[in-house]
C-alpha cells in the first residue's frame, strides 16, 4: 500500500497544524461530528477551475482497481459509545473557494469495543457523485462519534490498494478460518 500525502485526511502531514491531529499521519475524534484535519482540493492549476467544469483530478472511478478508501484504527479507543465516518464531496463556488457538501458515502456504526487496532472503518472504493451533485473539486472526511472518547486515533487517506485480509477471532491474527480447519493443497 502506498500512502500519498496529497490524499490524506488525518494528520499534519499535509499541511494542517491543528484540529483533531494526534500525529503526522493520525487523527484523534473524541466526541460529536468532527472534520478530518485535512479537506482534500482535487483542483490543478492550469486548467479550467472546477466551476467552468474542468480542473479537478480523476480518481479513477471505475477503474480496476479503483481508488479506495482507507479509515483504520490505529490505536485503541476508549470512552465512547461508537463511531461512524462519512465522505462528502463540494464543487468549487466559484472563486476557489469551497461549494456546499453533499455527503456521498456513510460507513456502519462500529461498536466502543470493535474499535482496537487495525479495525477498518470503511471498505469502499471511491463513490461515485451522487444524482445532481455537481463535480466535486474538495473531498471532505467526517467522523460521527456517540460519547467521549478519552483515547483512540485513527489514519484515513485514499489508496490505490487497501491490505484487506480478514481477521481471525485472536486479535491481530490474520485469518478467515476458524481454528481446527486445514486446506488441503
Amino acid at each position: 500500500m502506498i500512502l500519498d500525502g496529497l490524499l490524506t485526511f488525518t494528520g499534519t502531514s499535509n499541511g494542517a497544524t491543528g484540529g483533531i491531529t494526534s500525529g503526522a499521519n493520525t487523527d484523534a475524534p473524541t466526541t460529536g461530528t468532527q472534520v478530518a484535519s485535512n479537506i482534500l482540493d482535487l483542483g490543478l492549476s492550469g486548467l479550467p477551475t472546477s466551476a467552468n467544469g474542468g480542473g479537478a483530478r480523476d480518481l479513477g472511478i471505475g477503474d480496476d482497481p479503483s481508488l479506495k478508501l482507507l479509515v483504520n484504527v490505529t490505536t485503541l479507543f476508549e470512552g465512547g459509545t461508537n463511531m461512524y465516518v462519512t465522505l462528502s464531496g463540494a464543487p468549487d463556488d466559484g472563486s476557489g473557494g469551497i461549494g456546499s457538501y453533499t455527503t456521498m458515502w456513510t460507513g456502519p456504526t462500529v461498536l466502543e469495543a470493535s474499535l482496537v487496532v487495525g479495525a477498518q472503518l470503511a471498505n469502499v472504493d471511491i463513490p461515485l457523485v451522487v444524482p445532481g451533485q455537481p463535480l466535486p473539486r474538495f473531498l471532505k472526511l467526517s467522523f460521527v462519534t456517540s460519547g467521549t472518547h478519552t483515547a483512540g486515533a485513527v489514519q484515513a487517506g485514499i489508496v490505490l490498494d487497501r491490505f484487506d485480509q480478514i481477521q481471525g477471532s485472536t486479535p491481530g491474527v490474520l485469518s478467515g478460518y476458524r481454528a481446527g480447519i486445514n486446506i488441503a493443497n
